[in-house]
């Protein structure tokens, strides 16, 4: 097997796993394409770069596996499939001068756990061939619990008192965080907000949002009635004028041609869509006769080739 170390993932400690959006989709889509019934665990490769002990995983990828219930110890993992998607990530990460860029390497592995098993650590040693000091972030993709559902790990070697005894590895927790740019922050708003829980019907929707209403309205509630009863015992000054003041005054002239303003340059954009669509539809409809009119002519001509082909 040919394999190549990255040479950005350094071996010393790792201090704090960053993990991008993208990523965590991408576990939760692998879970519910493979395993959503059977409730088996599904592993993948995850792809980022490493500086200063700080893992950013921007990326990953689901590779076949597949794991003995009863015995631990009987898994499988397609050798040849991460192959197959390592060498095409590098192609689409490019290449200058016969060198592959490292933008995206393989940091470690990814889990849905949703804890550590007995065999984890063989398959963390699999991928030592690929990055000297990899990790293993499990997501545990049925969490209700809030806060982040994934656990970064690495492994390290277990000191032993008797010089005699083999030493092993074991498994350290680091720090995880959910890190994302502005444009990631942006799609994963868009995506959350028609994101719809199928398991909650209408009228248990229609309940919470009228509970937080009377929630709401009983705290404006409250805090009149605190504001009254200090007017009540002379703490605040009598007022009629109080609360009418802060309420906005809109008869300002300077407002008003604001609003006129901004309703006139709406309309103009929505007028000129509208007329930009006409004249589109219009040029599409005068193509349409154009080419249909050609289609006519060459089926004439097709027709007099054959009459006389025949005559």
């Amino acid at each position: 097997m040919d394999v190549n170390k990255s040479p950005q993932m350094s071996s010393g400690p790792i201090k704090k796993v960053l993990i991008h959006p993208l990523v965590l989709l991408s576990i939760v889509d692998h879970y519910n394409r493979v395993s959503q019934q059977s409730f088996r665990r599904v592993v993948g490769v995850l792809l980022g770069t490493s500086f200063q002990g700080i893992v950013d995983v921007s990326n990953s990828y689901a590779v076949p596996f597949e794991e003995e219930v009863t015995d631990p110890s009987v898994w499988s993992l397609n050798h040849n499939y991460h192959e197959a998607m390592l060498s095409m990530f590098k192609k689409i990460n490019g290449t200058l001068g016969g060198y592959v860029s490292d933008k995206e390497h393989v940091v470690g592995w990814y889990s849905t756990g949703p804890k550590l098993r007995a065999n984890d650590l063989d398959i963390h040693r699999l991928f030592h061939n690929y990055v000297p000091n990899p990790i293993l972030v499990i997501t545990d993709v049925r969490s209700r619990e809030p806060g982040i559902p994934t656990n970064a790990y690495y492994d390290v070697e277990e000191g032993k008192e008797n010089p005699t005894q083999k030493s092993q590895k074991v498994f350290v927790h680091v720090p995880s965080e959910i890190a994302a740019d502005e444009v990631e922050e942006i799609g994963v708003g868009h995506l959350l907000r028609d994101v719809k829980d199928t398991t909650i019907s209408t009228l248990a929707t229609e309940v919470s949002d009228k509970l937080t209403a009377i929630k709401g309205l009983d705290a404006r509630l409250r805090r009149i009635s605190w504001y009254l009863g200090l007017l009540i015992i002379g703490w605040y000054p009598l007022n009629h004028e109080d609360v009418v003041n802060h309420c906005p005054n809109l008869n300002v002239p300077e407002l008003i041609k604001a609003f006129v303003v901004k309703s006139n340059d709406m309309m103009w954009v929505i007028y000129l869509t509208a007329l930009i669509r006409c004249v589109i539809a219009l040029h599409n409809l005068i193509n349409n006769k154009i080419l249909y009119k050609e289609y006519e002519k060459a089926e004439d001509a097709k027709l007099l080739a054959f009459e006389s082909y025949h005559s």
